[in-house]
């Protein structure tokens, strides 16, 4: 597949991401008024975030490998599952997406009358005192890194050549949707630096300032799966065709 056209699935997909996972936190998770009490909640927002994933790993995994995350893509260059000439490219068609999903999510928030786009959060990630659950950096730092690696480690484990074929994209979507439900509270979940990006630039103030963690805590634990996978999954050479079944 050409690259230019990997790269516009990219976007697209990120795109999807953004607009699916954080529009549900921005517009469906609480209600006020005649809607009071029918928000979606956390575990809603949580179910979105995989359902993106999920849905966009079948339309275009066949595409650009559906990474829709710079950490991803590094995590599977490192682990030998994606060529670094790709890396950059992928990365700056995962950020466009994603600021163009934040822009169009803007442009629709803003459409509810008293709608304060930096008040609300706009689904941004923070730490401390702009963190759910006002979680330390340290904290932060830690939830994402491992929550990364681990999600990191299932899309190598469930892309192996050896896994059953057809479920990857509900494996990852399914793990998506679990680390959000355990780190919502922490930095109301990042595990993807584009992501992050997109609602920080249209938020501004803290939320630039803090997205630096968001950046290099979950390209540190994708880096860390990346080595680990290999070293516990791969078959040493010279093994028997027997124990390789193993």
């Amino acid at each position: 597949m050409q690259l230019s056209k990997r790269l516009a699935a990219e976007v697209f997909g990120t795109f999807w991401l953004v607009l699916g996972g954080c529009g549900s936190a921005v517009l469906a998770a609480n209600f006020s008024g005649p809607l009071h009490g029918l928000g979606i909640g956390f575990v809603g927002v949580s179910l979105a975030f995989g359902l993106t994933v999920l849905t966009m790993a079948f339309a275009i995994g066949h595409i650009s490998g559906c990474h829709l995350n710079p950490a991803v893509s590094v995590g599977l260059t490192v682990a030998g599952r994606f060529p670094a000439r790709d890396l950059l490219p992928y990365v700056v068609a995962q950020v466009l997406g994603a600021v163009l999903g934040a822009a169009v999510l803007a442009l629709i928030a803003s459409g509810k009358p008293g709608f304060d786009l930096v008040a609300s959060g706009f689904a941004s990630n923070g730490y401390g005192e702009r963190s759910p659950g006002q979680y330390s950096l340290v904290a932060a730092f830690i939830c994402e890194a491992v929550m990364t690696g681990f999600f990191l480690f299932v899309i190598l484990g469930a892309t192996d050549k050896r896994a059953p074929a057809g479920f990857a994209p509900i494996a990852i979507g399914l793990c998506l949707t679990l680390i959000h439900l355990v780190s919502i509270p922490v930095t109301n979940t990042s595990v993807n630096p584009a992501r992050s990006t997109g609602p920080a630039l249209f938020v501004g103030g803290a939320a630039v300032d803090q997205l630096w963690l968001f950046w290099v805590a979950p390209i540190v634990g994708a880096v860390v799966a990346g080595v680990l996978y290999p070293l516990i999954a791969e078959q040493r050479r010279g093994r028997s065709a027997e124990l390789a079944l193993d």
